[in-house]
């Protein structure tokens, strides 16, 4: 009789969604110990509330991780050292889509584990918080709040988004997503990515030597790039001084695609009319950031892409490459440790 295939969940998932993944094939030995895994503090929450386990069950989590093949997330307390403890260990499945540079600076990019990304789970609830963002500024929420505070009732002139240009650098899974959110609303939509091939949904696709130009044009800028050494940075001083007065930026990539302190800058020198970031360069920003006090900020505390839906997503990902891995098929979503995404 073959050997099962052990598959391990190294993270918090509900008993349903732990169930669909056992029932995918008998072949599977299922590993999975809630008490050994950080307690959840939130609906798809991952990582889980700081915790410690005792000896004994950490000598138990270590037996499981020695014997598994197949790894669902990284392991709490042993990232690092993660080939070291898991040793049969061909494939993890990540609940991120974002886990390049994180690889990367573990140095696990030098192993020969597989990662896969929960790439495309994310992107309608990353779209919906553009999307919100957009209409919060299109309709002037800060006067809403002001006045509200004030116990003030004064009427006022708003926004609609129909004919506003949205452009969108990084037009991939979740950008595409932002394109479909921009066009239901009529509005002129562009967008920046490797190909040249059009895109459904994007009025115009521009190269990346096109950056300015299509800067110049925005009324909404999304960022919804990979951290890569390639876009690092990618908006900084110049880009932003090529932006309308009345632009607003969202990120929704990673902190480290914008300079920001040129935006702080050009937020408080009013070059810009609004910020939405669902990512910052560190998290969370220190006390004395300036951006907690801007009343044209909006800032979420990483939490855009985290939804009710997102485990019943990622089990639905996972129990695919299960049988694709058991198949010997392709897997989806892998990680390329060179690009980075």
């Amino acid at each position: 009789m073959p050997e099962p295939l052990v598959v391990l969940i190294a993270a918090p998932f509900e008993p349903e969604h732990v169930e669909r993944i056992r029932a995918v094939d008998p072949r599977i030995e299922l590993l999975h110990d809630p008490a050994l895994l950080p307690r959840p503090r939130y609906v798809s929450d991952h990582a889980g509330a700081p915790t410690t386990r005792t000896p004994e069950q950490e000598a138990r989590f270590l037996e499981m991780l020695g014997r598994a093949e197949v790894v669902l997330d990284f392991p709490s307390g042993h990232i690092r050292d993660l080939a070291a403890v898991a040793p049969r260990l061909r494939w993890l499945q990540s609940t991120s889509a974002g886990i390049g540079q994180m690889v990367k600076r573990v140095g696990l990019d030098r192993t020969d584990i597989t990662f896969t990304t929960a790439s495309g789970v994310h992107a309608r609830p990353l779209a919906d918080f553009c999307l919100m963002a957009m209409l919060m500024f299109a309709k002037n929420y800060q006067w809403m709040e002001r006045d509200k505070k004030a116990k003030r009732w004064e009427r006022y002139c708003g926004e609609e988004l129909t004919g506003k240009t949205l452009a969108i650098v990084g037009v991939g899974r979740v950008g595409q997503e932002v394109a479909r959110h921009g066009k239901r609303m009529d509005m002129r939509v562009t967008g920046i990515r490797r190909s040249d091939v059009p895109v459904p949904d994007v009025d115009k696709v521009f190269d990346r030597a096109e950056l300015h130009t299509m800067l110049r044009e925005a009324d909404f800028l999304v960022l919804a790039l990979p951290h890569t050494p390639e876009t690092e940075g990618i908006i900084g001083e110049r880009e932003l001084a090529l932006l309308k007065p009345s632009a607003v930026l969202i990120n929704i990539g990673r902190g480290a695609l914008v300079d920001e302190d040129a935006l702080i800058r050009a937020l408080q020198e009013k070059r810009l009319a609004g910020a939405a970031l669902d990512v910052l360069r560190e998290e969370p920003p220190p006390q004395d950031s300036p951006l907690w006090d801007m009343p044209n900020v909006i800032i979420s505390p990483h939490s855009a892409s985290t939804v009710t839906q997102e485990n019943a997503r990622i089990t639905e990902i996972f129990c695919d490459n299960l049988r694709r891995y058991l198949s010997g098929q392709s897997l989806r979503n892998v990680l390329d440790t060179k690009k980075l995404y």
